[in-house]
Order: C-alpha cells, then structure tokens, then sequence
C-alpha cells in the first residue's frame, strides 16, 4: 500500500535549543523535519518529550525564553497550517502524449497478373490528453491515414477527436462537447481489440464512425454493470463535417448480466442494443443494432444484427449481420481470431456480400501486437465477383504498435 505523502520541513537556527524545539513540534504534527545539525524528526520516530536544557548558557545574551518558546511554537503552528492548505489547492494540469499506429503487408492472392503485394501504414493516431481541476478533461486526436483521393502517394492528416469533458465530483456521468466519439464504433472495437485488422462491418459498410461534431454525455453504474452514451451531432461524419441539413440522435446501452474475469465496460456477459435516428431535408438516417457478446480474458464471443433505413433518393433499407471471436491461448502469448460479415444494402437486390476473416496473432511484448491473416469476400452474384476478383481474397501481416 502506498504510504501519504509527508512534507518536509528543514528548520535553521543558531540557537540549538530553538530548532530543537520547532523540530520537535513539527514532527509532533507529522512532518518529515530536519535541522541545521542534521537532526531528522518524523511521524514514527519524534521523541516522546519536548527536548531539554531549552535554557540560555551562560556569558550569552539571548531572546528571554518565554519570547523564544512563544515564537518557536508560532513558526512550528504555522508551517503546520500550510501543509493542510496545500493539498487543498487545485489539482496541477496533466497531459499526456501517446499514440497507436497500424502497418500492414498485403498480398493480392487471386491477383495471377500483376500479383500486386505491397508495405503500408494504413493508419496512424496521435493523442494529447488533458486532466484538470474540477473534473475537466480534453482529448485532441490527430487522424494520419492513407486518403484514396490524394493525387499522390503522401499520407493525409485531419482530426478524428477534438473535445472537451466534464464529470461533476461524485457523478457516474461525463459530458462532452466538440468532435466527440459516436456510441456505438469505439465501444465494439473494444470489444473485438483488432482494430490492426480493419473496420468493424457497420464501418466498412459506411453505415457509422466513429467520430462526429456535436455533444452527448456518458454514463455507467456499479462498476460498468450498466454503461451508456447518448450523443446529438451533424450526422455527417467526423471525415465529412461540411454544412447538415438536420441532426442524428444517437443512443447505446449495454448491460452486464453474467460477471466473467472481465470487469471491463465490455467484459462479462453482455445485452447490448443502439439506435440511431437522423432527421435530413432529403430523407431519413436510422440505424437499429442489436448484440450479445461474452467476454473474459481467455476469450470474446459476439453476435449482431443491424437494420438501416435511408431515403435520400427513395426508400433502402438494408441489414449487417457479423460474428466474431477471440480465443487467447493459456499460458501463452498467441491468440486466434475469426469473424464474418455479412452486408445486404438493399432488400430485395443481389447485392450481398459475405467477408470471412481468420488468423492469429502474438503480443511480442504490451506494446507491440502481430497479426497474420486472411480476407476473403464472397458475392451474391457471378458479376460481382468478377468485377472484385483481384482483391477478394489477400493474405496480411499487420501489426499494432502503441506509445
């Protein structure tokens, strides 16, 4: 256990009868005190009794003693107010400074032509984050990734995170305001914890992000049993801010039923249900989700179902189905993952396509995860096949660095 933190006081005096006595009342209040001639008081080993022979010697002039024994009392009373009213002052700003960055080596399987293989950084994030009195917190997320617009082969930067927070003392809830996260993206990815991967379905089908302009608030109770976040943004995305026609409401609540070894916001056995509605002047953005997923740390079991409705040129209502799961093997550094995907934008249309992922990976060391891996996409039909036949099937080495 941690012991408090004991000020320490160092006393000077050239009388030795005078440091004596402030030391002695010093230690008495429980500081850490050393004097001019090396004495050392403390909580645990202050003597027992004020110190003699507080009398001046003889052919010396010195203050009477009652003034000195007054004064020596004052000094020693008041250096043991000023620890009290330190520790009362305002906690210190804190930032810190930390970052995670995915690399990856893909090699085009199915591509017998050109065989295209290639090094990337498929992304890269900086974070500042902020801790101050009174329950304030800031959070600015540098967003550096690989922009398929860009006219040339540089990486592209914006932010992806850029707010404010408040959590009242005492409150289970946390308000935020600015470029803040969405409910649902952050939560499941970790959940997954293979974001190295790629995006989670409802991502790569562009259905959500993870990020928006707006504000929302945080909750959770006993212990993550119960968490929350209910957010109002632009309803554009963190990577399309532009000018909005309406705004989107967006809800996430997740309860614990079952305790597992993971006490987490994610971990143990989980109930978790989002909905999204979005008001634009050309149509309807909703989005329904609902997900149960088993969590401890041996492994993560997950199933979702999703249901979208867009009218921005006529009704589509699409569903997203995906299964995922992590097995960490015992005593060992090396797990293995497996997820499917399946995305129907448009009921009724051949449209859809099945995505298979499964590897294993090894945590080299806290910092530093890697991943080999298969992506596979299927296709309703023959035409869509074709049309993605080079890049449907890619072998991956990706790894995780974080600082």
């Amino acid at each position: 256990m941690t012991e408090p933190t004991t000020h320490r006081v160092l006393v000077v005096d050239d009388e030795a009868d005078i440091t004596a006595l402030v030391a002695y009342h010093l230690a008495k209040a429980g500081y850490r005190v050393a004097t001019a001639a090396g004495f050392v008081f403390s909580r645990c080993t202050h003597p027992r009794s004020p110190p003699k022979n507080l009398f001046p010697k003889e052919g010396r002039k010195p203050m009477p003693f009652s003034i000195r024994r007054v004064l020596g009392v004052a000094v020693a009373a008041t250096a043991a107010g000023a620890g009290p009213l330190a520790a009362q002052g305002r906690q210190a700003p804190q930032v810190t400074v930390g970052g995670v960055v995915y690399t990856q080596y893909v090699y085009q399987l199915k591509d017998s032509v050109d065989h295209k293989n290639s090094f990337d950084i498929t992304r890269a994030y900086v974070n500042v984050l902020g801790k101050f009195s009174d329950g304030v917190g800031t959070r600015v997320t540098a967003d550096i990734y690989r922009n398929p617009n860009a006219t040339d082969s540089s990486l592209s930067y914006r932010l992806k995170y850029a707010f404010a927070t408040y959590t009242p003392q005492g409150s289970p809830l946390t308000y935020k305001a600015g470029l803040i996260h969405t409910p649902w993206l952050d939560w499941e990815e970790a959940l997954w914890d293979y974001r190295m991967q790629g995006t989670m379905a409802m991502d790569r089908a562009g259905y959500l992000s993870a990020a928006d302009l707006g504000v929302g608030v945080d909750g959770k109770w006993m212990a993550d049993k119960v968490n929350f976040q209910v957010t109002v943004v632009n309803g554009r995305f963190y990577s399309k801010p532009g000018n909005t026609e309406g705004k989107d409401a967006l809800a996430r609540i997740s309860v614990r039923v079952l305790d597992t070894d993971d006490s987490s916001r994610v971990g143990g056995l989980r109930v978790t249900v989002y909905a999204g509605y979005g008001r634009a002047v050309r149509g309807d953005r909703n989005r329904y989700i609902a997900l149960v997923s088993y969590r401890s740390k041996q492994f993560t079991l997950a199933g979702e179902a999703a249901a979208t409705q867009d009218s921005l040129q006529g009704t589509t209502n699409g569903h997203v189905y995906s299964a995922f799961g992590v097995y960490k093997l015992p005593d060992s550094k090396v797990a293995i993952i497996g997820r499917v995907d399946v995305t129907h934008k448009q009921s009724g249309a051949t449209d859809k396509q099945t995505r298979f992922i499964g590897g294993a990976s090894y945590q080299l060391s806290p910092n530093w995860r890697l991943l080999a891996d298969w992506d596979y996409a299927n296709y309703q039909s023959d035409a869509l096949n074709a049309a993605n036949y080079a890049t449907r099937s890619q072998a991956l080495f990706q790894t995780q660095f974080t600082f």
